[in-house]
This record gives structure tokens, C-alpha cells and sequence, in this order.
């Protein structure tokens, strides 16, 4: 059983060494492909066009950077302020946005292509161009976070894309948001205006109303011949400042009759309505309520975005190594293929 095993451990390094010395045989057609493969990688490596990345990241605004988007809202304008969270979701919706890759797509990218690049299918120029445009979304380390990156062959191109896109996504939420305000401004100015013309209206009822009571009053008093209030002058005050008595004939016909000309003359209420100037005002500020966009920021750039100096493709070091490990490996099997085949022949002929 021993010698069995001996035996065994001595063919394998028998083996072996015929495996060395096959191999070393056949050095220079290994040599010669691997030198081939490594040539060729690394004319690729060097040949080819180099991409470079520009890398935007984005974060929440603060507080003061949305403090104009609610100018006029609270909880005395019943109008709720809109937070942080919600100005950024705005934003982020944008940023992620098909409909905003497309108009980029349409506006920016094609228009780059030289006339032979645009010949092709444009789903696959689009599919092209989202590999080169990528939005990637907030991460566990840093849930707020998004970013913008950019893979062409020009680094300033890609810095500048980067920006843009972010700046078409940064102008259509605030152009959403905008929008939002000034919409719930004019809908709370017509809830006013629509109250004070109900106040107006109200107003002018009642005192038709009590025209009609003070003639009625008026006939009673010239009936009976009351032309000056009765009792003494505590009592006619009393019943004077009681405006809505069914006594007052007895303030006389002059008193009355003044009144019901006064009233009848009077072109306007307003004075007499109750809480219709603070009315007056929140309808006027709403009504003219404007949100100036440039005082609006719905996201914050987390670092500065500089022009890259070196490519991130092709890795030429990277590449170049990976060719010489595929060039030996495809030499070493080839030398051993032609070991083996060699031997054959050899055999064949009986000279082995």
C-alpha cells in the first residue's frame, strides 16, 4: 500500500517536471503571445478615447433659503409653511424626472453628436446617454444626499452638463413651487374678496331695512303729531341709541326724518361693517403677492465641482496588467497544446 502511494507521488512529480519542462519548451511561442496580448492591450489602453467624470452632490436647503416661499403663510393666514422636506422632495421628484432627462436629452446631448453619431436608433443614443447622465439616490450613510455624474470625453463638457442639469431640475421645482403659492394666494384673496362683497351686500340690507322701519316710525310720529322726542332728553337719548326699538315715533319726525335722508344718501357702508378693513388688507396682500425665484434656493451643492484632470477610463495600468495575465495564460496553454501535439507526432513516427 506504501509503495503503491510512493509510486503514486513519484508519477505526479514526473509528471510535473514533463509539465516544466514542455512548457519551457515552448517559451518563445509563449513569450511571442504574450507580448502580443500585452501589445494589444496596451494599444487599447493608450489608443483609446479617455472618458472623464465630473461628480455633483446635492443636499437639503436650510431654512432662510425657503423663508420666501412662506412669506404670508402661517397659522393666522390658515395657509400652512411649507418645510424643508417637502421643498426638497419637490426638487428631488425633478432631479429624478424622465421627463427632464428627455428635454436634456433633446436640448443638449443630441445637439453634441457630430452628424455620424446621430445616424443611429435614438432609443439607443438615449440608452447611451443614460450610462454617461446618472442620478444616483440618497444611500444608508447619507440619506438626504443625492448625486449627479457625468462620463464624456471632454471634462469640461462634463462639469458644465453636471451643473446644468442639476440648474434645469433646481428651476423647474421652483417654478412648481412658485406656482403652488401664488395659485393658494389668489384662491385665498377670491375666499376674501367673495366675503367682503357677502359684508357689502349685508350691509346694504340692513340698512334698507331700517329705512323701511324709520318711515314707518316717520308716518306714526306725523300721525300724531310728534315732532320732537317726548319725556325728557336722558329718555330720547335712550331711545336714539336704541336704533332698532319699536318705539321710535317717539324721537320725533325731524330726528327721523334726518335719519332716513342721512341713510338714504349714504353711498357707502364700509365705515359701518365690522372688521372689513382687516379684510381689506389680507385680501390686498394676497392679491399682489409675488415669490421672487431668485430669493428661492430647493437644494444645497455639498462641495465644489472642479473640472477633472484625469480620466477614470481607461485604467491603463489596470488594463496593460490584465493583458500580460491573459497573455501568459493564453501562451501557456498554447505552448502545452503544442507540447502535447508534438509529442504525438513524435510518438506516431516511433521516435518517442
Amino acid at each position: 500500500m506504501q509503495d503503491n502511494r510512493i509510486a503514486t507521488r513519484d508519477d505526479d512529480e514526473i509528471d510535473l517536471i514533463a509539465l516544466a519542462r514542455g512548457l519551457w519548451a515552448q517559451k518563445w511561442l509563449i513569450l511571442a503571445i504574450t507580448l502580443l496580448v500585452t501589445a494589444g492591450a496596451a494599444a487599447y489602453a493608450f489608443l483609446s478615447k479617455p472618458v472623464y467624470e465630473a461628480k455633483l452632490f446635492i443636499m437639503p436647503p436650510t431654512q432662510n433659503e425657503i423663508a420666501e416661499l412662506n412669506y404670508g403663510r402661517g397659522k393666522s393666514t390658515e395657509l400652512e409653511t411649507y418645510t424643508i422636506k417637502h421643498v426638497y422632495d419637490v426638487f428631488a421628484r425633478n432631479l429624478q424626472g424622465e421627463s427632464l432627462r428627455q428635454t436634456f436629452f433633446n436640448e443638449v446631448y443630441l445637439p453634441s453628436l457630430d452628424e455620424s453619431q446621430r445616424e443611429g436608433a435614438l432609443d439607443r443614443l438615449y440608452e447611451r446617454f443614460s450610462r454617461q447622465l446618472v442620478v444616483k439616490g440618497p444611500g444608508k450613510d447619507t440619506p438626504d444626499r443625492f448625486s449627479v455624474t457625468v462620463q464624456i470625453g471632454d471634462p469640461v463638457k462634463a462639469t458644465e452638463w453636471a451643473k446644468a442639469y442639476v440648474a434645469r431640475a433646481s428651476e423647474a421645482a421652483e417654478a412648481e413651487l412658485v406656482k403652488n403659492v401664488t395659485t393658494e394666494a389668489s384662491v385665498r384673496a377670491r375666499n376674501l374678496e367673495q366675503r367682503i362683497v357677502s359684508l357689502r351686500e349685508t350691509a346694504q340690507r340692513i340698512r334698507e331695512d331700517r329705512i323701511q322701519q324709520l318711515r314707518e316710525a316717520l308716518k306714526i310720529a306725523e300721525a300724531i303729531g310728534l315732532t320732537t322726542p317726548t319725556v325728557n332728553s336722558s329718555a330720547a337719548v335712550d331711545i336714539t341709541v336704541d336704533t332698532g326699538s319699536k318705539m321710535d315715533y317717539q324721537r320725533g319726525s325731524k330726528a327721523l326724518a334726518a335719519e332716513i335722508k342721512t341713510l338714504g344718501s349714504r353711498t357707502s357702508d364700509d365705515a359701518f361693517i365690522e372688521d372689513l378693513r382687516t379684510l381689506q388688507m389680507r385680501y390686498n396682500f394676497y392679491r399682489k403677492l409675488n415669490v421672487d425665484p431668485e430669493l428661492i434656493s430647493v437644494y444645497r451643492q455639498d462641495g465644489s465641482v472642479e473640472v477633472p484632470g484625469d480620466p477614470v477610463k481607461p485604467k491603463k495600468l489596470l488594463i496593460i496588467f490584465l493583458g500580460l495575465a491573459a497573455g501568459l495564460i493564453l501562451g501557456g496553454f498554447a505552448g502545452l497544446a503544442r507540447d502535447i501535439w508534438t509529442r504525438d507526432s513524435l510518438k506516431a513516427k516511433g521516435i518517442g
